[in-house]
């Protein structure tokens, strides 16, 4: 209110810089007359003192209300100070200066500083072990430094250390800086002083768990530690998974211990945990009591199905909703909870609208790189509708890359090859990150192709379509997981297999037969790029003709490291089976003919015979690609290659029988398999002289 009142010393100055008027009072002037220090002066709180408004309406306009005391409403003892005392009042104030502050600050932090740390190092000083944590630091900031202390010097440290913290282990672990005294310990300590630490700690471990720093002590002693110390450990954190693995911090050991340490008794006494409450606290009976699979429990316990099934969605969707779904576990959880419900039915559909309810898409990404998530999301693609696949194939835009690289990943993508109708869509998403995404950057495009044909894993989405279920590419978790789709792709896809096969190959081959044309002399030269080659030449569709002379061409390379390439066994098989025209079926024991044919043995043929090279191959170790001309199907020169090898019968001869110098050289490596070159062997057969 304006008319507050607030008391205010002489010679204070409004905001505008002028001296406070009475504005009730005449302006006398007292000269010489010192305001004594008792005196106070009643001021309005507005600043604003004379104003229009106030005026007019009916304010007080600084002035307080009149009392019963004073009915004028004046002030007892008004008083205004002359301009010479208000200067003499200003100037008995030293001047402040920059320097003056500096050096007096200065000097009040410091001393500041000084107490501060005194009385920090009292405190520390106060603490329980105190001198041995502060020794044990000193001995920590040597050993960590690995490279720069010598091996006696080590070995004495850890022993001084060991006799600091023997017996006081429980004391160290829980302080954010001795923890890491005893981590170096565990690091350097041999298996016994390991042991005794775990037995020290008996008892700590789910506490150790859940600390902030005491947890990665845990990890390091698991890792370091033995079966014995893992038997230790891990039981503590019996019947309390399911509040665990909810904590911020024990979390995520817990989920460590269960993907790296457990065995497979182990994970399943803690898996089983997720399934209710009741297998936290009781083991239920029957011969399933210790296995980790839901499907053996609710087989067993079929009256229990509805609460463990519930209990297990509530928990998967707790963590799913916290955004925490980097667990093996969740994973392995998830993946249980798919494989007991009813295709097509509500479960099935509300569990699939929980996968694809993340927006960030964090979900579906990490199941992508587990064993149990890689499963999950390849079914989740074969039993879902068009939107569905759709849905889950836009979350992993800019991942493909990554994904293939994995040695789970790679099976989302050969789950969508397999169950996605829309061939389009599949390449459009897929193709451009595989292959590259700036093709008209081709150094960088060729670059990225080839590192994939040449990864373990990587390879195997750009060979899939053209090889199919081959065991030379797939692993037999892969042939499983693609066996388990097509037996649901009858049920939810329309498209006919082999029409999908054909529509991806139209869009695939043109880059890779590209790849192969520039860049036979790199390709050759490692067993996965001869592989690439003899895939992609027999299943491609467009025209493979100059591919096939980039082929031709590597026997005239003037390339040293080429030339001892095509002498590897790799090249060999790569060649044979270019000029048969077809893969080995080793059940049948005949060759599968590509289609269309690919008529590489003519053009090859020609070439070898217009250098001279065919009795050179004969003998070499490309025989068995001479054997291949002759087992060829609609090989046209096979009489005059036969009269070649007649003329070179005594060069066959020694090659069979590999010499004196192969014999010296097979003792030499202890070999006892029949000498000679095999190959020559059967063109001799083939030839009539066995």
């Amino acid at each position: 209110m304006s008319g507050t009142k607030r008391k205010q010393p002489p010679g204070s100055v409004l905001p505008n810089g002028n001296l406070k008027k009475q504005k009730h009072l005449p302006e006398p002037v007292l000269k010489n007359v010192a305001p004594s220090s008792d005196q106070e002066f009643e001021v309005d709180s507005d600043p604003i003192v004379e104003s229009d408004t106030t005026e007019h309406s009916g304010d007080d306009d600084g002035a307080s209300w009149p009392s019963d005391d004073n009915p004028d409403g004046l002030p007892e003892k008004p008083l205004k100070l002359s301009v010479e005392s208000t200067a003499k009042s200003k100037k008995t104030k030293p001047p402040r200066t920059p320097a003056n502050d500096t050096i007096n600050h200065s000097g009040s932090s410091k001393e500041a500083h000084a107490k501060q740390k005194a009385l920090a190092q009292e405190r520390k000083a106060a603490k329980p072990n105190a001198e041995s944590i502060a020794r044990t630091k000193k001995l920590w900031e040597r050993l960590r430094r690995k490279s720069h202390v010598p091996l006696e010097e080590r070995k004495k440290l850890v022993a001084e250390l060991f006799d600091i913290i023997t017996g006081n282990v429980r004391e160290f672990v829980l302080k954010h800086d001795s923890v890491r005294v005893v981590q170096t310990a565990i690091k350097y300590a041999n298996l016994d002083q390991r042991r005794m630490i775990a037995n020290e700690l008996k008892g700590e471990y789910r506490g150790l768990a859940e600390s902030r720093y005491a947890k990665f002590l845990l990890g390091k002693l698991l890792v370091h530690g033995d079966k014995e110390i893992r038997d230790i450990v891990v039981p503590e954190f019996y019947g309390h998974v399911r509040r665990l693995i909810k904590h911020p911090e024990a979390s995520w050991i817990l989920d460590d211990i269960y993907r790296g340490v457990a065995t497979p008794s182990q994970k399943a006494i803690i898996l089983r945990e997720w399934y209710g409450a009741e297998f936290a606290i009781f083991k239920v009976g029957g011969k399933g009591s210790n296995s980790g699979e839901l499907k053996t429990i609710l087989k067993d316990h079929p009256e229990k199905r509805k609460p463990i099934m519930h209990a297990l969605h509530d928990l998967i969707n707790l963590l799913v909703q916290k955004k925490t779904t980097g667990f093996t576990m969740l994973h392995d959880a998830m993946l249980q909870y798919f494989l007991n419900v009813s295709p097509r039915n509500e479960e099935m559909m509300e569990f699939l609208e929980l996968l694809k309810g993340d927006e960030e898409g964090d979900l579906l990404k990490n199941l992508a790189f587990t064993k149990s998530g890689a499963r999950l999301v390849c079914l989740a693609l074969a039993y879902g509708t068009a939107k569905d696949r759709k849905q889950i194939l836009r979350v992993y835009k800019n991942t493909f890359e990554t994904l293939a690289c994995d040695a789970n990943g790679h099976q989302v993508i050969l789950a969508a090859y397999d169950v996605i109708d829309d061939t389009v869509l599949t390449s459009k998403s897929i193709f451009p990150e595989l292959l590259g995404k700036t093709p008209e950057l081709d150094q960088i495009r060729t670059q990225t192709m080839l590192n994939a044909v040449i990864d373990l894993n990587a390879r195997i989405p750009l060979l899939y379509p053209f090889a199919g279920k081959s065991k030379a590419i797939l692993r037999t978790e892969d042939i499983e997981i693609l066996d388990e789709i097509h037996m649901i792709r009858s049920t939810t896809s329309k498209k006919d297999p082999a029409t999908r096969r054909t529509e991806l190959l139209v869009h695939l081959s043109p880059p890779l037969l590209a790849l192969i044309t520039n860049n036979a002399e790199a390709l050759v030269q490692t067993s996965f790029g001869c592989q690439f080659i003899m895939e992609v030449m027999l299943s491609a569709t467009g025209d493979r003709e100059p591919a096939k002379e980039a082929i031709i061409a590597l026997t005239q390379a003037s390339n040293p490291e080429v030339k001892q390439a095509l002498d590897a066994p790799s090249a060999g098989r790569m060649l044979k089976t270019l000029v048969q025209g077809g893969r080995f079926n080793p059940k049948t024991r005949s060759v599968e003919l590509a289609e269309p044919p690919l008529m590489f043995h003519d053009p090859f043929y020609a070439s070898l015979d217009a250098h001279g090279q065919l009795l050179e191959w004969a003998v070499g170790g490309n025989s068995f690609v001479i054997v291949g001309f002759l087992e060829a199907d609609g090989f046209g020169h096979k009489v005059s290659l036969m009269e070649t090898l007649r003329k070179g019968r005594k060069q066959l001869e020694e090659a069979a029988s590999a010499g004196a110098a192969g014999k010296a050289e097979q003792r030499r490596k202890g070999e006892t398999t029949q000498a000679g070159n095999r190959g020559a062997q059967l063109l001799l057969e083939k030839l009539g002289d066995v």
